[in-house]
């Protein structure tokens, strides 16, 4: 039984209500797309609104409910916390090195593991797709993590603020140094792509709405913080549910028009190898570094978690023609969670020592 604070806002007990659930949400938006994904698949095209004189409004719906959960993120950012990491940011710096290295070594791994299989194409699509997932920055969620754990929760949030704040340089660059690893067409999808990250989708859709919410954060007076941020974040995780289910939707849709069952079963096990060696990767180094355990949980989340919300919306308005990108996208998203869950799995004060070197 749960126990409420007399006055509660009922938009605290909603989010209260909502982030208990969350994992079950999850679930449902993934059955929803499969039963039901027609509404999905027309909230996934852009909609036109008029707006007098002939003068319309093109709003691709994806990115605008990516941008309420970034501005959400950044709403609840602990400015005031991040100051401290200025006394100690070795973490910090070593994250991001790490968050654009690591891609760099798990990749091409991947993809030489692929050009064995009989795929004609060598395996580019699945490659195309986790390329465009580790070239994003760390998932705002992965704060969420750090704190039901034993995570270093500023170094956390510095981490997910900084490689979004770098993310109009970090992703058209990851993305240019991976492309020679592709073959044929999708090379030339994904160099269409990258010249769309430089041309504004990780300024416009990603860095913006994060900024423009510690913006908010900074101008709003303490009482008028906390109404703000109790309307906005559970409208924010709405946001998010709705997201992965019209993500969803593309590409479940597409796999049950045209069922490719060894597609399915090559993008979950692309996406748990890139899963393992990501997070196995960022372990590692975290031991190398001789990191204590909660900096070296934190640095392990941001080497193993991305952004896979905005993979996801790159892939749906730059590439509407290859839903089956989504796949690979869907199924990181799921796996990060869970090998999240297994980094964190100590509450903090029951070890001072560092994880075991290299356990997932």
């Amino acid at each position: 039984m749960t126990i409420r604070a007399a006055g509660e806002p009922p938009t605290d007990r909603a989010t209260s209500w909502l982030r208990q659930r969350l994992g079950r949400a999850v679930i449902l938006a993934y059955a929803a797309a499969l039963l039901l994904p027609r509404p999905g698949l027309w909230l996934r095209r852009p909609h036109a609104l008029p707006l007098g004189d002939a003068d319309t409004l093109t709003l691709p719906t994806a990115q605008l409910l990516l941008s309420l959960v970034l501005f959400s993120a950044g709403l609840q950012v602990p400015v005031r916390a991040l100051a401290a990491l200025l006394h100690r940011p070795h973490a910090l710096l070593a994250g991001l090195v790490l968050h654009l290295a690591i891609p760099l070594m798990a990749i091409p791994a991947v993809a030489l593991l692929l050009r064995r299989t009989p795929d004609t194409d060598g395996g580019s699509g699945l490659v195309t797709a986790m390329i465009l997932i580790v070239a994003m920055p760390v998932a705002a969620g992965a704060t969420v993590w750090t704190g039901k754990g034993d995570g270093d929760q500023p170094t956390m949030v510095g981490l997910v603020l900084a490689s979004t704040l770098l993310s109009p340089l970090t992703i058209p660059l990851v993305i240019k140094a991976l492309v020679p690893l592709l073959n044929g067409d999708y090379a030339d999808t994904l160099t269409r792509v990258e010249h769309t990250t430089q041309g504004g989708f990780a300024l416009v859709g990603v860095v913006l709405p994060c900024t423009a919410g510690i913006v908010c954060r900074l101008a709003l007076p303490s009482r008028g913080h906390s109404r703000v941020l109790g309307t906005v974040t559970p409208l924010a995780l709405a946001a998010s549910l709705v997201l992965t289910y019209v993500n969803a939707s593309g590409a479940l849709d597409s796999f049950l028009t045209r069922p490719r069952p060894l597609l399915l079963a090559a993008a979950l096990a692309v996406a748990t190898l890139v899963c393992l060696l990501t997070f196995t990767l960022g372990r590692c180094a975290a031991h190398l570094l001789r990191l204590d355990a909660p900096a070296a949980s934190s640095l392990t989340l941001a080497c193993g978690m991305n952004n896979s919300s905005a993979s996801a919306v790159l892939i749906t308005t730059t590439l509407p023609d290859k839903p089956h990108l989504l796949l690979p996208v869907l199924a990181y998203g799921l796996l990060q969670k869970t090998a999240a869950n297994r980094v964190v799995r100590h509450k903090p004060g029951r070890s001072a020592r560092p994880p075991h070197p290299c356990a997932p």
